[in-house]
């Protein structure tokens, strides 16, 4: 018997995608109507961009301040100095570097705000190209599953706004493609490296033979330019992990090289859709370098929307790609941590509304979509999320809505996906509901 959670298809897209409301993708008007039946409405925590240079290593979070005052003659002030010394030094700091609040915010701050929510609303995050966390299916050496990988320089984009920025990425893709197998599988995971520079694979997490663990110098040679490099294991470590870059990886991994590696139980009785009956399997890839704070490489408003129906149960695993410690907090219900590392927590297991993931960290939570609405979800470090140019970064929203209008939603959706998966994708979501493994 196969247990199936059910997946889109790159064809199945643009129908889903036409199909969600009659008036677009996500008209403003039906998603602020979701949030009114429980008098909710949409919360909308505004924030500004905060995305370092492209090029350069030390970039800072320094608040912004306003030039010192000039001296009275020639040579400059005390404070000046100062300040010009203070600027200059890189600085890890949180703070916006927009200006301090005021007790007068600019008049227009409405209409900036308003205006990135409706590109959220339009569907901004189904317009863009070159979208990762895509199921990557193996091909079969005998009983061993063979997944080939690419490692490329690519052109990408945060937002639809947004410049491109040189990015990298496993098959073209930030993130890199969701590799899911099962306990106990034999995995072939082939790289190609089409960078101009070197490069390492770690499978983070995963419990590996010590010529797999993908650290240059110390288990593997560096990949070099058009090498490829094989790395072959059996999958042992149940539940979250990833993969990224292990070289020069300050850099590789904060411009894209990362991807979720998933490992389901052996046993179906343990996974997500039978333990807690889960219609909705989630990656949640942060990071915080190149092209500032994103959620699966993509920042407000270009962020999916996770589209349920009232009653459904869905699963997130977060997984932080970055350098900071994100604390993600959604509105409207609560968040059941089930999961760290991969490792259950069983009598362990909490709940909670805001859930910390620290760099290098993975943690599962299930939702029970029990309140209507359209519900803020985002990271509650505000300078990630809030300011006075609109929403921004590390913001997205989970939307609850009627079993009825799920339905009208995706009528003309294909009849093999269900529901509520379909108008998750005919929402823009990049979050998509994976298929799990078949155990023979």
């Amino acid at each position: 018997m196969t247990d199936t959670i059910p997946s889109p298809s790159a064809s199945s897209a643009p129908e889903a995608l036409e199909a969600t409301i009659p008036a677009g993708p996500l008209s403003r008007r039906g998603f602020l109507r979701a949030a009114t039946i429980t008098g909710a409405g949409l919360v909308a925590t505004t924030v500004v961009a905060c995305a370092p240079p492209a090029a350069a290593q030390g970039w800072t979070y320094a608040p912004g301040t306003p030039p010192p005052p000039k001296a009275p003659s020639g040579a400059p002030s005390a404070s000046a100095s100062a300040s010009a010394s203070a600027s200059a030094a890189p600085s890890m700091d949180h703070a916006s570097p927009s200006p301090a609040p005021s007790a007068s915010p600019p008049m227009d701050h409405d209409a900036a705000a308003l205006a990135v929510v409706e590109r959220f609303l339009g569907g901004e995050s189904a317009s863009m190209e070159g979208t990762g966390n895509q199921p990557l299916e193996p091909r079969l050496d005998g009983d061993t599953k063979v997944f080939d990988l690419t490692v490329d320089p690519i052109k990408h984009k945060v937002d639809a706004q947004a410049k491109e920025i040189d990015a990298l990425g496993f098959n073209s893709t930030w993130p890199g493609p969701r590799i899911d197998v099962v306990e106990g599988d034999k995995v072939r995971a082939i790289f190609k490296n089409n960078m101009d520079e070197t490069t390492g694979i770690h499978f983070h997490g995963q419990r590996l033979p010590n010529a797999m663990d993908g650290v240059p110098h110390i288990t593997q040679d560096p990949i070099p330019p058009g090498g490829s490099f094989t790395y072959e294991f059996t999958a042992r470590s149940v539940g979250s992990h990833m993969y990224h870059s292990h070289h020069n990886a300050t850099d590789q991994v904060g411009r894209g090289l990362l991807g979720a590696f998933i490992v389901q139980p052996k046993d179906p009785a343990e996974r997500y859709d039978k333990l807690y009956g889960a219609t909705q399997d989630i990656v949640w890839i942060s990071n915080d370098a190149l092209g500032g704070f994103t959620i699966n490489g993509r920042g407000f408003p270009a962020t999916a929307p996770i589209v349920a129906t009232l009653g459904e149960t869905i699963v997130i695993r977060f997984m932080n790609e970055g350098n900071m410690m994100h604390p993600w907090h959604i509105h409207g219900m609560p968040m059941r941590v089930v999961a760290r590392d991969g490792h259950p927590l069983g009598t362990a297991a909490f709940t909670c509304d805001t859930l910390g993931v620290n760099p290098g960290e993975r943690w599962d939570v299930v939702i029970k979509c029990d309140e209507l609405g359209a519900w803020a979800f985002h990271c509650h470090i505000l300078q990630h999320a809030e300011g006075q140019n609109g929403m921004f970064g590390m913001v997205t929203a989970l939307v609850v809505q009627e079993a009825a209008a799920a339905a009208a939603s995706v009528s003309r959706a294909p009849a093999s996906g269900a529901a509520v998966a379909a108008a998750a994708r005919a929402a823009g979501s990049t979050a998509f509901a994976c298929k799990v493994p078949q155990i023979s």
